[in-house]
């Protein structure tokens, strides 16, 4: 029984970081047909705030006694904590915008060194041998993934730094995500938590796509920060039923479930290793079908990257064992 669990928690994983991984090449094809970060970002929260709430309305028809509702205190952390949650989601999607989805995904798993840093502050303890060497084993793949030694890619100093924002508020999301109200139902509070990172979502809306209508210091900003002023236009409702809705079902709906059913099971270690798949899968898409040229130095450094997350986890995994 022990094995079946864990076989099903690697498949849920696994699931949810193949998914995962897909998404920033949908972003990008979302780039090429017009829509801006604005749209594609808020239509994947509506919707999923929406698909949440009807799966909460669902589980609650279905559940014999009443689901624990959420503490006061652990309402306004969760909507704080929330978000870190729209700031990854914003962040990754702006930096896609101006470099390569590989690129991309290379500096949002900069978080597994990240998180390193941010545990041995809370424990004011320094991280061991083998923690040490797995983030230098990150940073140097990281070079290589980024192909900085031959310098073939041209690396927009905006992508690198919104990646890098990402990868910030990532290792945030996930600290949150399990010490924040662990007793509530899974719906729940990812719906409150997706409602705490739609407030970003709106600010970002009002000051990168309505606000320069009216405000010249505003769309001086924009411009600071955008390509051109051709980029700001009416809100394209149309993204709602194309991207929007793909996004937030795949994006924002079924990896969490995925996760929360399969992290149990699998447990953390052997499902931090899997979860890694969403490296490979996300740069293989981007191949596939962006047509993103992928050096060998930088799989060489996806997989670099690869093994220092198997050995952040492994000596875990093997004293649970």
């Amino acid at each position: 029984m022990q094995k079946k669990n864990i076989l099903k928690g690697v498949l849920f994983v696994g699931l949810g970081a193949g998914i995962y991984g897909m998404l920033a090449t949908f972003v990008k094809l979302a780039y090429h047909n017009g829509y801006t970060t604005a749209e594609i970002t808020t239509s994947q929260f509506v919707w999923g705030i929406i698909g949440l709430f009807i799966l909460n309305l669902i589980q609650g028809l279905f559940q014999k006694t009443p689901a624990e509702k959420a503490q006061k205190k652990d309402l306004k952390k969760l909507l704080l904590a929330g978000t870190s949650l729209g700031c990854t989601s914003l962040f990754y999607y702006l930096s896609v915008q101006y470099i390569n989805v590989s690129i991309a995904i290379v500096l949002l798993m900069q978080s597994v060194w990240f998180s390193v840093v941010v545990e041995s502050v809370l424990n004011k303890k320094l991280p061991g041998l083998g923690k040490v060497m797995a983030v230098i084993m990150v940073l140097i793949g990281t070079v290589l993934a980024t192909n900085l030694i031959n310098m073939e890619i041209k690396l927009d100093i905006r992508g690198i730094v919104w990646g890098l924002l990402a990868a910030v508020s990532y290792t945030v999301t996930m600290f949150t995500s399990n010490t924040i109200a662990t007793y509530l139902p899974v719906f729940r509070k990812s719906l409150i938590q997706l409602l705490g990172g739609s407030i970003i979502i709106l600010i970002f809306l009002l000051f990168s796509q309505i606000g320069p209508y009216y405000s010249e210091v505003l769309k001086n900003f924009y411009l600071h920060f955008s390509h051109n002023l051709e980029g700001v236009h009416d809100f394209n409702f149309s993204i709602l039923w194309t991207y929007g809705l793909f996004l937030a079902i795949f994006g924002t709906i079924v990896p969490p479930i995925f996760f929360n059913l399969g992290f149990p099971n699998a447990g953390l270690g052997l499902g931090s290793i899997v979860s890694s798949l969403e490296l490979p899968i996300s740069v293989g898409m981007a191949f596939i079908i962006l047509g993103e040229k992928v050096a060998f130095i930088q799989w060489l450094g996806i997989v670099l990257i690869l093994l220092a997350i198997v050995l952040m986890n492994l000596p875990a995994l093997l004293k649970k064992k």
